[in-house]
């Protein structure tokens, strides 16, 4: 009995030539090479054209096309967290207590006493004097006390310590835009 070739043995077992496509468009008769999804809502079932029609083809695509700007920023949110739910970090009590201190409109550091609606302080009228107001601080406080202030709040405000709650996320904002005006106008400015 004759030996069997390696390639009898192993033909069982090959993969089969892979079919030829041919380009999508129309009257092409190139080789359809490249994959081209056919909407936003069928990411998963693809054109093939050839490398001009998919370059045309990807000239033209707009993921975005027909929606509002809140449909963009919230699927521009949910890619952030690559579209998994996520689910806030122990440690609620402070977030309760932050919501509590939102109640009374804090916005000192913890020394300092809550301001109440109606409460008057005076309204500020400068830039320097605005900043001062969100850390609680009068005009003869030195940089030092700013930024031990800004480096509290920013502690408590930040979203990992609120499981990503966006008044904080918005105090943090004002916080950080008071700290900046702050450090140009006491002559804090670092260089670069």
């Amino acid at each position: 009995m004759a030996r069997p070739t390696p390639d009898a043995i192993y033909e069982p077992f090959r993969r089969p030539e892979p079919h030829a496509r041919g380009c999508d468009v129309p009257g092409c008769a190139a080789e359809g090479l490249y994959r081209a999804p056919k909407s936003r809502h069928q990411l998963e079932d693809y054109y093939w054209f050839c490398l001009d029609h998919v370059r045309q083809y990807n000239l033209s695509w707009d993921y975005f096309a027909g929606m509002n700007e809140e449909q963009i920023e919230e699927i521009r949110r949910r890619d952030t967290i690559w579209q998994r739910p996520s689910w806030p970090f122990s440690g609620n009590y402070q977030r309760a207590e932050e919501k509590l201190r939102n109640a009374y409109h804090y916005v000192g550091g913890e020394d300092a006493e809550p301001s109440r609606p109606g409460q008057s302080r005076g309204r500020p009228q400068s830039e320097e004097e605005k900043a001062l107001a969100v850390f609680d601080l009068t005009a003869s406080a030195s940089f030092t006390e700013v930024k031990s202030r800004y480096k509290k709040l920013v502690k408590r405000l930040h979203p990992d310590a609120n499981g990503g709650d966006r008044e904080a996320e918005e105090r943090l904002k004002v916080v950080n835009q008071a700290y900046q005006t702050l450090k140009k106008t006491l002559g804090q400015e670092t260089p670069r």
